[in-house]
Parts: structure tokens; C-alpha cells; sequence
């Protein structure tokens, strides 16, 4: 019975879901903390960095750079419905740019991860109406349990940052959750199709062909802009490390 719940490195599935948890909680708040100073700088002339879309395609950029490797090593899924990992990534670059334009808007950091903290309620009713999905009482109180407690930690930070946020920006963190939600949706539905025509997918199909499409859409939308090719004064330093590393640590998510 112990080697059903113990791997050959001697780890409990407590231990592993504690490790991934705490894992993944950790480079959430780092990644976020670095992105708000994005958004934060202000270069000598008091100019501020407010290319939202052109962070996205860097850390999708990235993000699908390290899928790739992935790939190789573990191998690729054949059969894979790309229409749909086009939809998901649409709706989940769209998500991630709504946040970074709540950021460069006015909205404080608090209040993002305040607001993102919800982010399983959105999923959970995308999930429901896209995706066809179920859930028992039990789920539901246990992503109430998660936003609640989230938000507990959320508010006593905003106290004591003391920072204030826009009305634009508060806008588009709600943009974002809806986002959110429709991303939930249409990849539970991808789950659910991949599994009645029997095929298994990998955790680095996820990574490649959904940040494919994270890219590819801000790219063809935007690459003819004016704005878009324009990099800012501001930028100029904030380019050389934060993006990179935002997209890396966005990847081991």
C-alpha cells in the first residue's frame, strides 16, 4: 500500500502537492511583484512603460521557446485540435494583457492579486458553461475557502501600501477575470475532446502550442502598429532582464 502513495525519490503525494503548491504560489508573486515594477519605473523624462501587448509576445515568446526543448526531450502529441489551443491561447494572452494594462493604468499591485485571487470562480463558471464540467459541494467550498483566504492576505497588504488605483484600471482586471473564465472553459472542453478521441495530452503540448498562439495573436494584430515597433525610453533598461524573466518564470508555472 506505501508504494501506491510513495515515488522511487521517497516523496508522499503531500509532500509533492505541497512542494508544487508552494512552488507555484511563489513564482506567482514574484513574477507579479516584477511585472508591477515594470509598470512602476518612471524614466528620467516621466515616462512610464505602457506597451502591455508587446510584454505578452516576449514571455510567450519565451514560455514557447522552453516548451520546445520540452517537447524534444518528452516527444509530441499527433492529433492535437490546434483550433481550439488557438482559442485557449487568444483568450489566455488576452487575460495576461487586460492584467498588464489594469498595471499600467493606475490599478496597485495589491489590488490586482486581490482581484486575481478570484480567478477560480470565473474558471469554475467558464468551465461549467463551455466546458460542460461538474462539480461537487465539496469543490465549491474549497475554491471559496481560496479566495477568501487570498483575499484575507490581499487586503492586509493594501492597507499597508496605502496605494490607489484607477477606475481604468479596475476595469480591466475585470476584463481580465472574464478572460479568465472563458479560458477555463474552452480548455476543459480541449480536455474533454482529446479524451473521447483517445488522445493523451502532455504537459509540453500544453506549454508550446498554447504559447504559440499567445504570441501569433498580439503579432498579427498589433506588428503593423506604429506603437507596437515603437520601444520607449523607459523600456530601454527594463527590457534587458524583466521581461526575460517574467517569461521564465511564467514557464516553470
Amino acid at each position: 500500500m506505501a508504494s501506491s502513495t510513495v515515488d522511487n525519490a521517497g516523496l508522499s503525494d503531500l509532500a509533492k502537492l505541497i512542494i508544487g503548491a508552494g512552488g507555484v504560489y511563489s513564482a506567482f508573486l514574484y513574477y507579479g511583484s516584477l511585472q508591477d515594477n515594470v509598470f512602476r519605473y518612471t524614466a528620467p523624462d516621466g515616462t512610464n512603460f505602457k506597451q502591455a501587448w508587446f510584454l505578452q509576445v516576449v514571455e510567450a515568446f519565451v514560455n514557447n521557446v522552453i516548451g520546445s526543448v520540452g517537447l524534444q526531450i518528452s516527444g509530441g502529441t499527433k492529433g492535437l485540435p490546434l483550433k481550439m489551443f488557438a482559442l485557449s491561447g487568444t483568450s489566455q494572452v488576452s487575460a495576461k494583457a487586460f492584467t498588464s494594462l489594469a498595471l499600467a493604468n493606475g490599478l496597485s499591485f495589491p489590488v490586482a492579486i486581490l482581484a486575481k485571487s478570484g480567478k477560480a470562480a470565473p474558471v469554475m463558471a467558464g468551465s461549467l458553461l463551455l466546458g460542460g464540467a461538474k462539480y461537487t459541494g465539496r469543490e465549491y467550498l474549497q475554491v471559496l475557502a481560496i479566495i477568501t483566504g487570498t483575499a484575507i492576505v490581499g487586503m492586509g497588504n493594501k492597507k499597508g501600501g496605502g496605494s490607489s488605483s484607477s477606475g481604468l484600471g479596475v476595469f480591466f482586471i475585470i476584463i481580465s477575470l472574464v478572460a479568465d473564465g472563458i479560458t477555463g472553459g474552452i480548455q476543459k472542453k480541449l480536455k474533454v475532446d482529446c479524451a473521447k478521441a483517445g488522445v493523451r495530452l502532455k504537459p509540453y503540448d500544453f506549454m508550446f502550442w498554447t504559447n504559440l498562439f499567445m504570441a501569433l495573436q498580439p503579432l498579427s494584430s498589433q506588428f503593423s502598429s506604429a506603437r507596437f515597433r515603437q520601444v520607449p525610453t523607459t523600456s530601454q533598461k527594463i527590457q534587458r532582464f524583466s521581461p526575460r524573466l517574467q517569461g521564465l518564470l511564467c514557464a516553470l508555472l
